[in-house]
């Protein structure tokens, strides 16, 4: 990322610096944000772009930055642009709290005077955008744009930000997470032409996941993984059935997928399950600690509501985004010691409940973007040691979001040229799109079957914690699997890492006494199996290929007995079947030999 700033907080700050109090303010400022704050003062641009991570306090800063503003007379309002309605109402809570007053409810028409200005959403602009540009070419205004790559979730929402806010006097842009997966330009985001001519987002002031870590801001989230046997009829009428985490088409990855979320199944009871037993580990050092399960649609929501309910035996607080008391019952579940709350995406993005520590990832949305704003519901710190706890079907795109959670990326607005020759499956790729493209068209006539889930299993697959993997398979309700829900809730990030490793030591130590026979699951830790998708594991068995055939023009032996001796050394069946790690195995193989004849 292209930025004038970066914090990796400044050595002589500590993460909650002492604010110089800005009119109305509270008295203390996080290191990062009065770094962000003497960014801002020192050049006082008239766009300035702060990406922070969710649960950094990006609120916090930019209601301090109002202040200083309408204290100073650089502006005389403020209009705050957020996601949603109930984003908007938090957003005119906080700054009232901070003494200034902002109307979310504010419709068309003056402005009364007890108001510093309005909390509005992206939506409202995009319905009447004329009526928020006058109001900005009336009166110097201050437009704070919160998660603004939603002002690039479509056309029209990006054109109406465009047309309503072009004449303001400053506009400060926020977001936990810059990147979107399309190419729809946001308003006022500078772009930056790299080496390689590709033009990716630019922010003033970054302050990453990783940095927000070292300065105790947010929590260390430990991921679990569950896999499964799945089985489905498509929409074609055929039976299938995989195993999730295994190399898979993307179609079949999508489909074993939602099968495993099927309510109906054993894959969700026994996962909430699980994630229940984490809860109540979690409230022993954490006693108001919740869960959150991010589902995909208001049927599953409730359906999920009514599995934990018989397994806790309380009610969860369920949130639809179209409902019109959903606000209300955020605000209550946040003041309330329940423990569960389930929820259809709204609550993925900037809603503040604290007290969240135990997550289940129970929709189909793979976006990068989308899974960062999710997991930012769980990482916002209260008190040092807290850790959270995130669960996820294995998934190869979730495990790699889950591993590069500090990772931190822009939104590229040119994509890179991918020609045959390059990317061997750009064309298979297409078609596929395309067949789905037709696939999905209404034609008229009713479809001989629909998608159905049949069956669902679950099986405790591994823990994902700082970009390593730990862990063996384990059944539901095991031993060792209660030896990773037990982990407690209150621990530093170094001695997460050494209990994991204990863990999986003991369990691997448990399983070698065991005869051969009663091995009913695969009986290796999580870093010599790793989850790739079918794509990478035709890469694999190409380069093996490639390094074999390089091998017969050295050792004059023929490609048959060369794969068959790789075999009776490093073990496994036949390429075409070999797992990735067995093939990554066989390739260092062949390498060594290869160099040892040089």
């Amino acid at each position: 990322m292209v930025t004038t700033s970066t914090a990796s907080t400044s050595s002589h700050l500590s993460p909650a610096f002492p604010g110089r109090a800005p009119w109305g303010t509270a008295g203390k400022l996080r290191a990062w944000q009065q770094s962000a704050m003497d960014s801002y003062l020192q050049i006082q641009p008239r766009d300035f772009l702060a990406v922070a991570t969710p649960g950094a306090g990006k609120t916090t800063f930019a209601l301090t930055l109002a202040s200083w503003m309408l204290h100073h007379h650089v502006v005389q309002q403020v209009t705050v642009v957020a996601p949603t309605e109930h984003l908007k109402k938090q957003w005119a809570e906080a700054a009232a709290r901070v003494g200034i007053k902002l109307d979310p409810e504010y419709s068309a028409g003056p402005l009364s005077k007890e108001y510093h200005g309005i909390a509005i959403t992206y939506a409202g602009v995009g319905v009447r955008p004329m009526l928020h540009r006058n109001r900005v070419e009336q009166r110097k205004t201050l437009v704070i744009l919160d998660e603004i790559h939603h002002a690039g979730d479509s056309k029209s929402w990006g054109e109406a930000c465009l047309e309503a806010f072009e004449p303001a006097t400053r506009r400060l842009a926020l977001t936990g997470t810059p990147f979107r997966s399309d190419t729809n330009p946001i308003p006022f985001v500078a772009y930056e032409e790299g080496n390689d001519g590709i033009r990716r987002s630019s922010a003033d002031y970054t302050y990453g996941y990783g940095n927000a870590l070292n300065d105790g801001v947010v929590r260390p989230v430990i991921f679990l993984s569950y896999s499964g046997n799945m089985r489905w009829r498509t929409k074609a009428g055929d039976e299938i059935a995989a195993r999730l985490g295994e190399p898979m088409t993307k179609d079949a990855i999508s489909q074993a997928w939602r099968t495993a979320l099927d309510p109906r199944g054993d894959w969700m009871p026994n996962v909430l399950r699980a994630a229940d037993q984490r809860l109540t580990e979690v409230r022993k050092g954490i006693p108001d600690a919740g869960g959150l399960v991010i589902a995909t649609d208001q049927d599953q929501a409730r359906a999920y509501a009514k599995l934990l309910r018989e397994i806790t035996g309380a009610k969860a607080t369920v949130v639809l985004s179209d409902d019109t008391g959903a606000s209300k019952r955020i605000d209550d579940f946040a003041a309330s010691q329940d423990r569960w709350m389930v929820a259809v995406r709204m609550v993925s993005e900037g809603v503040d409940v604290p007290r969240l520590s135990v997550g289940v990832y129970a929709t189909t949305i793979s976006t990068p973007l989308f899974f960062a704003q999710a997991v930012g519901r769980f990482v916002r710190s209260r008190r040092r040691g807290e850790t959270a706890s995130v669960f996820l079907p294995t998934v190869p795109d979730l495990l790699g979001f889950a591993n590069e959670m500090e990772v931190e990326r822009d939104h590229v607005l040119d994509k890179p040229k991918k020609h045959g020759e390059e990317d061997p499956y750009a064309e298979s790729e297409k078609e596929m799109e395309e067949a789905n493209k037709e696939e999905d068209e209404d034609t008229g006539e009713q479809e001989q079957f629909s998608f159905e889930a049949l069956e669902s299993d679950a099986v405790f697959d591994r823990v994902l914690f700082d970009g390593a993997e730990f862990g063996m398979q384990a059944h539901p309700g095991s031993e060792e699997e209660q030896d990773y829900l037990g982990i407690p809730g209150l621990l530093e990030p170094d001695q997460v890492e050494i209990l994991l490793q204990k863990r999986q030591a003991r369990q691997i130590a448990h399983s070698r006494k065991k005869p051969d026979d009663e091995a009913d699951l695969l009986e290796m830790p999580a870093e010599r199996r790793p989850v790739v998708s079918h794509k990478e594991l035709l890469e694999l068995r190409k380069k093996l290929n490639t390094m074999v055939g390089a091998y017969v023009h050295q050792s004059g032996k023929p490609h048959g007995v060369i794969h068959t001796e790789l075999r009776r050394v490093c073990g496994g069946p036949p390429s075409a079947e070999a797992t990735a790690g067995q093939l990554r195995e066989r390739i260092k193989k062949v390498g060594e030999w290869a160099t040892r004849m040089r």
